[in-house]
């Protein structure tokens, strides 16, 4: 195929990704997500095509700027980033008109800003050293131990079978297994040569005699190369300003020691034949069924475990994964004071002075009197000096101190990607999860600051339904994903439908055959690119019961509070604790006391009482929005997913000439805390997180606020220099806590 063919092909290719980001028309909804995924498959097949689409993404990606279309802007920069980490012979002057568009970009609001800032930086060290952004993704996805990088990452999918169904789960297994059965550590090393020596040296390398050169060698002679050829690409990409031509030059070197002095000479050879492609290995997944909450505490320490020749501290080695037994917890910082005071009351000896070079005499001068503690940490709790990592190196973490106190000379050596599947209901034990493993890390054992814990999600929703034309109710997380982000929407939204096609499929029993994985290559770029996340606020709810000999619960939920009315049984007089006389009607009598969401922030508290046949509280916020009488527009922005919006489902009684009636009015207001108290005999029925397992009945009062950060106790200081008005508002500021938010990753975060 000649080059203006080739053009012409990959043109209409991504004039076919950019039109279905900009309509919604029911026929190319259902292919959203096959033509990037096409696209991509065809420079993997014929890595020669990969110039032409990278000079074609670019003039899109100029053409975007000029006529202000930012929709299609983040897309653009996602698809030429994942086609530069797998290409080679992009020439320096391509780089740095790439390189030029980002540093453009930094002027945009986010999230374009941050997507371009870390397209940059990328870009900036590929440029100076062709091919790191390859070898360094598949050294850590692979576990391919290196001094020099010693970074390690591991994707956790996770699946209830409660929640999906058996086929399901076993087709994704044998699709996952049937990908990584090929994925050796010696074919990864053969790969990582031969990209960093065709990236660095283009037209100069032989690729044909390499690739046979490394295919026929032993694993101990790949072992030797792979050493020889790490540590100098590595070093030239951690100094500050690496040099293109030197990192060439040492190359060269390499590559004329891997096939003779003749190597670097091809001009007797004037036909050549077409490189062979050099796949992007899929990253190392396990796959795991959902049991409970602590199972994702117990994999990520099980991944934190080093190999048989490292050892972390006494810690982990001691870690019951059980549970850790209260001898095992870590001592709090206060310390109850036994001393009255009185002189008397001292112990014999406590008025002799130690000796001034005892250890109690250099410790009492090492104390520190009035100031505020910290946690301290056992000594053998940090990790061994050699763990810190290289000096240049680092790695992105998501929001700053969002996965838990950094401790110091501590680095975040490990990765863990942690993808669910399922539906609103698995978000909702994931959360409880999330939260259990914030709780007891603080409390107990410190696990995210040594490792960055990235979520991400893709539904799986039932399939009785595919035709329904609103939104799924078991999808309300996926729905404003989709709605956040459109390129989450087109690539992983339109996954449900072939993940069920996929389980309809017989297994093929033919190993011989090379089939396209689509989902794993759709999930592989989710975890690979999606690096933006959008952060949710777990509300947490106290629950009062009609018994009271049951004490009050508490719990957590992420979607969705359900209350329901109870049907109750009055007493045989037929008493009522409403007056009588009055029409009881429907539902039941409720109070609502709850802090009305301003754009000021400042407290203002409403009571309202009303009869009502059902609550909902929602975090995730719908595509509209409705006024209520008690609270006419809501005063929050409908982008603004850190509020309740609350319907209420209330009972209006008219009288006319037939007798007295009931209608039925949906009252919606938006709020951060709320109490919701039973006037009446009466009980509630509450369901979080639209989970049948987490339902609590026989209730009569909850109250609902934001949960907050386990780790950021609320403590108190006083200045000696601030009048009392000053003293009581610093008072306040810390003692709020910090709100816990979960991260979702997406492509781009919430594009507005």
């Amino acid at each position: 195929m000649e080059s203006s063919d080739v053009e012409l092909d990959l043109q209409r290719s991504v004039h076919a990704v950019l039109r279905e980001l900009s309509t919604q028309a029911p026929a190319l909804q259902s292919n959203q997500g096959m033509w990037r995924w096409s696209l991509h498959k065809k420079v993997e097949r014929d890595p020669g095509k990969s110039p032409a689409l990278v000079r074609i993404l670019l003039r899109e990606l100029e053409k975007a700027e000029s006529e202000d279309l930012r929709h299609v802007i983040i897309p653009l920069l996602h698809t030429v980033m994942y086609v530069l980490t797998k290409a080679t012979g992009i020439t320096e002057e391509l780089y740095q008109r790439i390189y030029a568009f980002c540093t453009r970009l930094l002027t945009l609001p986010t999230p374009y800003c941050t997507v371009a800032l870390d397209c940059a930086i990328r870009l900036k060290t590929e440029t100076a050293v062709p091919g790191t952004l390859y070898q360094r993704m598949v050294i850590a996805e692979q576990n391919l131990m290196n001094e020099l990088y010693p970074y390690q990452e591991r994707v956790f999918l996770f699946v209830d079978p409660e929640l999906v169904s058996a086929s399901v789960c076993s087709a994704l297994l044998l699709e996952i297994e049937a990908a990584q059965e090929q994925q050796t550590p010696e074919a990864c090393m053969r790969h990582v040569v031969s990209h960093a020596l065709q990236a660095a040296l283009g037209e100069a390398c032989h690729a044909g005699a390499l690739h046979r050169k490394l295919q026929a060698s032993p694993r101990h002679t790949l072992e030797q190369y792979f050493h020889l050829w790490w540590p100098p690409v590595e070093q030239m990409a951690s100094e500050a300003s690496p040099s293109r031509e030197g990192h060439v030059e040492r190359l060269e070197e390499i590559y004329c020691s891997l096939l003779g002095p003749a190597a670097g000479r091809r001009g007797g050879d004037p036909v050549q034949e077409r490189p062979p492609s050099i796949p992007l290995p899929s990253p190392y997944i396990t796959f795991h069924l959902w049991t409970g909450e602590e199972q994702l505490w117990k994999e990520l320490v099980l991944f934190l475990r080093p190999r048989s020749q490292l050892r972390l501290s006494a810690d982990l080695e001691v870690l019951d994964l059980q549970g850790l037994r209260p001898d095992r917890e870590l001592a709090r910082v206060s310390v109850l004071s036994t001393d009255s005071g009185i002189e008397r009351d001292l112990p014999p000896g406590a008025d002799e002075l130690p000796a001034p070079s005892s250890p109690e005499m250099e410790r009492a001068g090492l104390k520190r009197k009035g100031g505020i503690k910290k946690r301290a940490w056992p000594l053998d709790f940090l990790m061994p000096g050699g763990w810190d990592g290289p000096p240049g190196l680092h790695r992105r973490t998501g929001r700053p101190g969002g996965d838990g106190e950094v401790l110091p000379g501590v680095s975040r050596l490990h990765t863990a990607r942690v993808l669910v599947l399922g539906d609103d209901r698995m978000l909702g034990r994931l959360a409880q999860a999330y939260h259990r493993l914030r709780k007891r890390e603080t409390q107990k054992f410190c696990l995210t600051p040594r490792l960055s814990l990235q979520l991400y999600y893709i539904p799986v929703l039932a399939p009785e339904k595919p035709a329904a034309s609103r939104q799924p109710e078991l999808g309300e997380l996926a729905t404003f994903l989709g709605r956040a982000d459109p390129w989450y929407q087109s690539n992983v939204n339109t996954l449900c439908p072939a993940i069920h096609k996929l389980a309809e499929m017989p297994p093929s029993l033919d190993s011989s055959q090379t089939v396209d994985p689509f989902i794993l290559d759709v999930i592989t770029y989710y975890i690979r690119m999606g690096t933006q996340p959008i952060y949710f606020q777990i509300y947490t709810v106290k629950i009062f019961f009609s018994d009271l000999s049951q004490d009050p619960t508490e719990d957590i939920f992420l979607i969705e509070l359900k209350v329901k009315i109870q049907d109750s049984k009055f007493p045989k007089d037929g008493f009522s604790p409403r007056r009588r006389g009055v029409a009881e009607g429907p539902g039941a009598e409720l109070s609502l006391c709850y802090q009305k969401a301003l754009l000021s922030h400042r407290p203002q508290e409403v009571t309202v009482s009303l009869r009502a046949t059902g609550v909902v509280l929602k975090a995730i916020p719908a595509s509209d929005t409705e006024g209520s009488r008690h609270c006419p527009l809501p005063a929050a922005p409908v982008t603004d997913h850190s509020c309740l919006n609350v319907s209420v489902t209330e009972v209006v009684k008219s009288s006319n000439l037939a007798g007295k009636s009931f209608s039925m009015v949906t009252n919606t207001f938006r709020t951060n805390h709320i109490q919701i108290q039973s006037q009446d005999q009466r009980p509630l029925t509450l369901s979080l997180d639209k989970d049948d397992q987490r339902t609590f009945r026989n209730v009569v009062r909850f109250e609902v606020a934001p949960c907050p950060e386990p780790c950021s106790g609320a403590q108190k200081s006083k200045a000696p220099w601030l009048n009392l008005h000053g003293q009581q508002e610093m008072e306040a500021t810390k003692a709020t806590p910090k709100p816990l938010l979960m991260p979702i990753n997406t492509f781009s975060g919430i594009v507005q």
